[in-house]
């Protein structure tokens, strides 16, 4: 059953991670686009502010279960390796599968909330001249929340169980 779970929390991670990297291949596009407009033929656009600041946030959000998943995070290991390793596992298993994945599960509950609400209401950002659609920038949030949700669950129960991140590269 853990398999089964962690195999589909690391495909939707792998998913958001892929989605990340799109994000960033049109935040480096609208930037060079930008800067050449801006420069080079001294006309600025009206709209790259607005894919700045959501493709940026959408990078974070959507690469951030990914980031879990590959143990790439930055953590403190000072007191961490001092401690017996079961000790550290349960702890972690706690503060991922009881305290993160809760939250993180509330958090994009709403954030799939709000991203209906744009969509049914048509919702368009307010101070930007550009006015873009936002269901699209709370719909990156939904899918990064809800795959950090799912990584966080599963490394919980991986952590429970005693197992390593050595050991979860192998599936």
């Amino acid at each position: 059953m853990l398999n089964a779970l962690t195999r589909f929390a690391n495909g939707v991670s792998w998913c958001a991670s892929q989605l990340a990297s799109v994000s960033a291949a049109v935040l480096t596009i609208a930037m060079v686009y930008e800067v050449a407009a801006r420069y080079v033929f001294d006309a600025p656009t009206v709209w790259a502010f607005d894919i700045a600041y959501m493709a940026n946030g959408a990078v974070f959000l959507l690469g951030v279960a990914y980031v879990l998943r590959e143990d790439a995070h930055i953590r403190i290991d000072v007191l961490r390796n001092r401690l017996p390793a079961r000790f550290n596992h349960g702890v972690q298993g706690v503060a991922y599968l009881l305290v993160l994945a809760p939250f993180f599960g509330m958090l994009s509950w709403i954030a799939a909330s709000h991203t209906w609400r744009a969509w049914v209401r048509h919702e368009v950002e307010t101070v930007s001249p550009w006015a873009p659609l936002m269901w699209p920038f709370y719909l990156c949030f939904a899918i990064g929340l809800t795959a950090l949700t799912l990584q966080l669950a599963v490394e919980g129960l991986r952590a429970f169980r005693g197992l390593d991140s050595d050991a979860k590269k192998e599936h």
